[in-house]
C-alpha cells in the first residue's frame, strides 16, 4: 500500500475519502487508481517552439515508431506502437531534447541573446566562446544529467552532475565520459536535487527537470522540449502513416515527460490515458489520491531508476493530475517482462524505458484493454545498465 502518512492527508475529509477509496490490491501488488481528478480538457497544449532549435542540433533526425507484434499478442491488443527513443542524437534517451531546450533558454537569458525561439545551435556555440566561466549543473538519476553533460561538452562548457546514492556504475561512467564532473551523493533523488539547487549562482546554471519554489523556468523548458517527441508521433498520425491510438501510456518520474504526453494526447480522441509509476516511487499516484502534491517518505529503490522520484514536479502537476484517466502502479518484475517482450520484437529497452508498456502488462485486466485496441507506448531509454540488461534479457556484450 502507498506510504501516505496521516500528516500528508491532514484533516481534509475529502482528501481522506480519496485516500480510502483507492483501488489498491494487497500490499506489494500491482494496482490501478482511477484518477478522481481527471479532466482531460484541463490539460495544457504542446508548445512546439523548440522544434526549430532541435532541428539545428548536430545529427538531428526524428526517431522511429515501431510496431511490436509479439508484444501486441502478449498484451492481447490489435497493435502496439513503440516510439523508440533509445537513440536520440547519439544518446540512449529522449532526455537530450528537454535538456537542450532548457540550456538554450538559460543561455539566451543569461547572455542576452534574444528570443530563444530564433536561436540555432551554432548561435550558442559562438556565444559560449564569448562567455567563459559558466558551469552547467544538473541533479539526475541518469539520463537527464547525461544530456546536460552532453550539451555542455558540445558547447565547450564545464558541467557538474549530482547523482543519488546507489546509482549504477554504468550510468555514472556514461556521464563522466561526456567530460562532466560526477558527484555521487549520500542521499536519495529528492535530497540530491536540493543539493544541486544550492549551487546556483552567477557562475553555475542549474538545469533541473524538476521544480521547487522560485525555480520553475528550466523544468518548464524541459517539458516544452519534449514536445518534439510527441509532435513526431502526431505528425505521422496527421499524415495517415499511423492510426490514432486508443490507449496511450507514459511513465512518470517527476512528471515532465508525462506532462508533455498529456499535453499532446489528452485532447485527442483516444479513450484511455494511462500514467505509469513503480510501486516504490508512486509519488504522483499518491498525490492524486489525496488531491494535492505530497512527498513519499524514505528513498525510492526501484530498478526503474529514472522513475525513482519521491515528489512530483509543481510545474508538471496540472497536466499529469488532470490529463490521465488512470494510474498503473507496477513492480520491477513487470518492467522486466516488458523488456523481454520488446527484445522479442527486436527492441532493446532499459528498465525505465520499458515502464510504459510494463504499466499495461502489469494491470491489463484492471485497465480493460481489448483485442481491438491500438496502443501507443514510449520507449524512453535504451539499456543504460548493461549488467542488469544481461541479467533480465541476455545478449548484451560487456
Amino acid at each position: 500500500m502507498l506510504p501516505i502518512a496521516d500528516e500528508a492527508v491532514g484533516h481534509d475529509p475529502s482528501a481522506r475519502a480519496l485516500a480510502e477509496s483507492r483501488q489498491i490490491a494487497a500490499p506489494g501488488a500491482n494496482y490501478v487508481l482511477r484518477n478522481p481528478l481527471a479532466d482531460r480538457t484541463a490539460a495544457g497544449l504542446p508548445d512546439a517552439v523548440c522544434r526549430g532549435f532541435h532541428a539545428s542540433l548536430p545529427g538531428f533526425a526524428a526517431t522511429p515508431v515501431r510496431e511490436a507484434l509479439a508484444t501486441a499478442e502478449a498484451l492481447g491488443v490489435a497493435k502496439v506502437l513503440v516510439k523508440d527513443e533509445s537513440d536520440r542524437l547519439g544518446l540512449p534517451s529522449f532526455k537530450i531534447l528537454g535538456a537542450a531546450w532548457a540550456v538554450c533558454r538559460e543561455l539566451a537569458e543569461r547572455w542576452r541573446l534574444g528570443d530563444a525561439a530564433g536561436l540555432r545551435f551554432d548561435d550558442l556555440v559562438r556565444a559560449a566562446v564569448d562567455h567563459p566561466g559558466l558551469t552547467l549543473v544538473a541533479p539526475t538519476d541518469g539520463n537527464h544529467g547525461r544530456a546536460v553533460a552532453h550539451m555542455a561538452s558540445l558547447l565547450g562548457l564545464p558541467a557538474v552532475v549530482l547523482m543519488p546514492a546507489g546509482t549504477a556504475q554504468d550510468r555514472i561512467d556514461a556521464i563522466a565520459a561526456e567530460g562532466a564532473e560526477v558527484r555521487v551523493t549520500e542521499f536519495g533523488y529528492d535530497d540530491t536535487v536540493r543539493m544541486a539547487a544550492a549551487m546556483a549562482d552567477d557562475t553555475h546554471a542549474v538545469i533541473s527537470d524538476t521544480s521547487w519554489p522560485e525555480y520553475t523556468r528550466a523544468p518548464q523548458d524541459v517539458i516544452d522540449g519534449y514536445a518534439t517527441v510527441v509532435g513526431e508521433v502526431t505528425d505521422l498520425i496527421a499524415a495517415g502513416a499511423l492510426p490514432e491510438p486508443d490507449v496511450v501510456a507514459a511513465q512518470i518520474g517527476v512528471g515532465g515527460f508525462a506532462a508533455a504526453v498529456a499535453r499532446g494526447f489528452a485532447h485527442r480522441p483516444g479513450r484511455l490515458m494511462v500514467g505509469v509509476e513503480p510501486l516504490d516511487a508512486a509519488c504522483v499516484t499518491a498525490s492524486v489520491a489525496v488531491g494535492r502534491i505530497i512527498s513519499l517518505p524514505g528513498e525510492q529503490r526501484s530498478a526503474m531508476a529514472g522513475l525513482n522520484c519521491g515528489t512530483p514536479s509543481d510545474i508538471a502537476w496540472p497536466d499529469i493530475s488532470t490529463g490521465f484517466d488512470a494510474f498503473s502502479v507496477i513492480d520491477d518484475a513487470s518492467a522486466e517482462q516488458a523488456m523481454r517482450l520488446l527484445a522479442e520484437d527486436g527492441i532493446a529497452a532499459g528498465e525505465s524505458g520499458a515502464a510504459g508498456l510494463a504499466g499495461l502488462l502489469g494491470n491489463r485486466g484492471d485497465l480493460g484493454l481489448t483485442s481491438s485496441d491500438t496502443v501507443l507506448v514510449f520507449l524512453t531509454e535504451g539499456p543504460t545498465d548493461a549488467r542488469n540488461y544481461r541479467r533480465v534479457v541476455g545478449g548484451m556484450e560487456e
